[in-house]
């Protein structure tokens, strides 16, 4: 199993220098990669988990990240689909493709937030439909020289896309979500499928088999697919037995790393940006910085 590792993106570490430091340190230490997510808004009220209150952009920062790294691979997890044009994402990660060369991941969701679908203007109804029309215009510009698509959504009359990414025929597509729905989307049409920070790991098994299943019925091979989990860890004193996977000491979340390994999952990222302790805008950025040193260096690839 591959382990990347997710540079600070929320509340208040992170910073360009916060950044750029632990990017470079997973870079020397061996991870696979670097991953960011996306939140566009907050309520007022800021009911939402502190993790949400302050979100940098996520392809920004990793354009920010290319420029600073060398080798490693840079993924976000996810772009909502709903809120985006396949038209300008697909400009927007060719460039960044191009100018980390070819190291780019895309991860693709349809967003779970209201307040969000109702500031892009973009209707809940249908949205499922959206997603594989929206998958078809982003492959096919990407790909073919001339692009035409008429469809329910989107229309794209007969034009070309310059630069074309450098990974060919394009960037790998990892989709999200843990509905039925989205998993047999995962199956069918992407080259992967990304966990959510609440997913429930003691259960993941079961979502890899599901995506493998309909991967299989649709004529296509499973082992070919990434699993990639998002590892919301959360350093803690020693948990009991039935404690949350990834929640405990350093020497338990390891151990969960293997049982992640054995259910099937091919890459996890460490995510320390979930933690209330590190993620939030009433963070020490200090304090965060120094206890992420810790996690890198103990849960080295190379160590």
């Amino acid at each position: 199993m591959e382990v990347g590792f997710a540079p600070p993106v929320s509340g208040s570490w992170a910073t360009p220098e916060n950044m750029v430091h632990v990017a470079r340190r997973a870079e020397q230490l061996g991870y696979h990669s670097l991953w960011t997510f996306q939140r566009l808004l907050v309520p007022a009220d800021l009911g939402w988990s502190e993790t949400y209150h302050s979100v940098q952009d996520p392809l920004t920062t990793l354009a920010f990240l290319a420029a600073h790294t060398g080798r490693i691979r840079l993924g976000v997890a996810v772009l909502d689909m709903p809120f985006l044009s396949p038209v300008v994402l697909a400009k927007q990660a060719a460039t960044l493709d191009v100018l980390a060369g070819g190291r780019l991941d895309v991860g693709l969701g349809l967003g779970w937030a209201e307040e969000e679908y109702q500031a892009t203007g973009v209707s809940r109804q249908g949205r499922g439909r959206r997603a594989e029309e929206f998958l078809a215009v982003l492959r096919a510009l990407w790909r073919d020289e001339v692009t035409e698509h008429r469809g329910e959504f989107y229309q794209v009359p007969p034009t070309r896309m310059q630069p074309k990414p450098v990974q060919r025929p394009h960037p790998p597509i990892l989709l999200g979500g843990h509905a039925p729905e989205a998993l047999r989307r995962a199956g069918r049409l992407a080259d992967g499928w990304v966990s959510g920070s609440q997913a429930d790991l003691r259960g993941i098994g079961a979502a890899v088999a599901t995506v493998r299943a309909v991967a299989a019925e649709a004529g296509r091979d499973p082992d070919a697919l990434r699993f990639v989990c998002r590892g919301a860890v959360r350093v803690r004193p020693a948990g009991p037995a039935d404690r949350e996977p990834l929640t405990g000491t350093l020497e338990q979340i390891r151990s969960d790393l293997g049982r992640l390994a054995e259910a099937g999952i091919t890459e996890l990222f460490v995510d320390l940006n979930f933690d209330p302790e590190i993620g939030s805008p009433r963070a020490d950025p200090y304090g965060s910085l120094r206890r992420a040193d810790e996690v890198l260096d103990a849960l080295a690839p190379n160590g």
